[in-house]
């Protein structure tokens, strides 16, 4: 093992291994799926259900229904459910939650092969700084894009299921929450990016004088 590769452990094995892992489940669940009729190969169950929290509520009647202690307040939160539900249904469900997969698929790839390359070509190397970067902007774009279409298709999903959350601007916005994370770490990746880039300018120049 060259000394590039000690520095990238535990992260090298750990992500080799996750992926293995997720692609084994993937294709013994698609093989489940061509025997199993229970098992669909669109993303999730038979039925389809989506919590509405911008329809919660609560009364003297719901704490007693949950024993509440003395000066407490229950909220009831409404949770609507088809079964099995329409196709357009079950095509909004699946992209509640499914770009978020996709997103972790991408950039568990794109950071194996970063790793890969760090400790074929090395740590300090041109392409090191490329693929750091290609990943950054995969979680900074992923992360805000995978956010909006899925608040966009939990909105569009509730307004299917009840006339009391009609679809808006303002009911994908209460579903939807900012990556803060992701966009704080994908900005750092950006950041190092740069810097190992320039370190490899500075080292090719040092290299060039002597």
């Amino acid at each position: 093992m060259t000394e590039d590769s000690k520095l990238l452990e535990p992260l090298s094995t750990v992500v080799s291994g996750v992926l293995r892992l997720l692609t084994g489940l993937l294709v013994g669940w698609f093989i489940l799926s061509l025997f199993d009729t229970d098992v669909h190969l669109g993303w999730g169950g038979a039925g389809v259900c989506v919590t509405a929290d911008s329809i919660s509520g609560g009364s003297d009647d719901t704490a007693a229904m949950f024993d509440a202690r003395a000066g407490v307040e229950v909220m009831a939160i409404p949770r609507y459910c088809a079964s099995p539900g329409t196709t357009y249904q079950r095509f909004l469900d699946a992209f509640g939650s499914l770009p978020s997969f996709v997103l972790l698929i991408g950039g568990l790839l794109l950071l194996n092969r970063l790793l890969r390359g760090a400790a074929r070509d090395g740590v300090h190397h041109r392409l090191t700084a490329q693929r750091l970067r290609r990943l950054g902007w995969w979680l900074l774009c992923g992360s805000l894009a995978a956010g909006i279409i899925e608040a966009n298709a939990r909105a569009a999903l509730s307004a299917t299921l009840t006339h009391l959350a009609p679809f808006s601007p303002g009911a994908w916005l209460g579903n939807w929450t900012p990556p803060y994370l992701a966009i704080l770490a994908a900005l750092g990746l950006l950041t190092f990016a740069r810097i190992v880039r320039a370190g490899v300018t500075m080292r090719e120049d040092l290299e060039g004088t002597v």
